[in-house]
């Protein structure tokens, strides 16, 4: 089997669980990955010792493909040097998803989008990849119209910080100190904050939420689907939850799409409620699957094209980590790199 020299962009929590994520999967490496930042140092990760190198314009001869776990200003900075030294930049940052020369794809999702790459390759929003594994193989079946989105987002979206202020926050509490606020705009600890990222001042959607809208129009090929999101940011560690409620082109009924979703690579169907079985963070924490239950027709309506759905990811492997190693097998598989 051909191995392949893999570059990492990135030593913080997605970058982390990218190397455990390759691990795992025993991805065909040839050495160890080699991994960039700031500044030049030898890093720990995952119990064995990297030397850290300066992430240049330099840096990128000789890989077959970069994962990108860092700032988005990096990203772009160093996009066409990845790309000038024959290597795939696979990115988590927000600089090329809405590039219309980049594809933004999760595999179970649309992997034919890998085959137009021209050395870039997006990976989308945590909160948009774990909706659409679920959302996209019933769109396939029967068109998607209108889509309504509530998001429980939990602490690890800020990336370390955010996940260490959850942590130092519940600790504080506990003692009776003031609790530290820095990462999110207020207290998260026994609170929900209704506010990620800045907001657009034309229409009072947050950028977060208008990403979902638009990650997903581009990924499922739905110029004019309708979505409406609202994002909340709440004191869980790792693994975000959402609300969907999905209106069809078609009649759907609950059967139908416990039987699309049961069959879907990438979710598990967890919907048996009197016995308590629904999907939740704790339980979509660490796992690759995205869990989708309290199924539901919309009772809303006149007609059975609505559904409600519920389902939790792990937002640092699910929805980040695990997808862009998988864009890299997919390319394998594809002859693409």
């Amino acid at each position: 089997m051909k191995k392949y020299k893999v570059g990492l962009v990135g030593v913080g929590a997605v970058g982390t669980e990218m190397i455990k994520v390759l691990k795992e999967r025993e991805f065909p490496l040839e050495g160890k990955v080699q991994v960039f930042a700031s500044r030049e140092r030898d890093e720990v990760i995952l119990g064995e010792t990297y030397h850290v190198l300066p992430a240049t314009k330099d840096s990128f001869k000789g890989l077959d493909i970069v994962l990108f776990a860092g700032k988005t200003d990096v990203a772009i900075e160093l996009k066409d040097a990845v790309v000038a030294a024959g290597a795939i930049m696979i990115d988590n940052s927000r600089a090329f998803r809405q590039d219309p020369n980049v594809p933004l794809v999760v595999p179970q999702v649309n992997a034919e989008d890998l085959d137009w790459n021209k050395g870039v390759i997006a990976n989308p929003n945590c909160t948009t990849a774990i909706m659409l594994e679920a959302v996209a193989p019933l769109h396939k079946a029967k068109k998607l119209k209108r889509l309504i989105a509530s998001t429980y987002q939990a602490a690890s979206g800020a990336g370390a910080p955010g996940l260490e202020e959850l942590e130092t926050q519940m600790k504080e509490y506990v003692e009776g100190k003031e609790l530290t606020v820095k990462a999110f705009q207020h207290q998260l600890t026994y609170n929900l904050i209704p506010h990620i990222d800045k907001f657009d001042e034309t229409n009072w959607y947050t950028l977060e939420e208008l990403k979902m809208r638009n990650e997903a129009r581009k990924m499922l090929h739905a110029p004019d689907l309708m979505v409406s999101c609202t994002s909340v940011r709440v004191p869980i560690a790792r693994a975000h939850s959402e609300s969907l409620n999905l209106e069809f082109e078609e009649d759907i009924t609950p059967e139908e799409v416990r039987e699309i979703l049961s069959k879907s690579e990438g979710v598990k169907v967890v919907d048996d409620p009197l016995n308590g079985g629904y999907p939740m963070p704790l339980d979509a924490t660490a796992k690759y699957d995205v869990l989708a239950g309290r199924i539901r027709q919309d009772i809303s309506r006149n007609d059975k094209k609505g559904i409600d759905i519920f389902v939790s990811g792990d937002q640092l492997l699910r929805g980040a980590a695990l997808n862009a190693v998988e864009i890299a097998e997919h390319l394998i598989k594809r002859g693409l790199v």
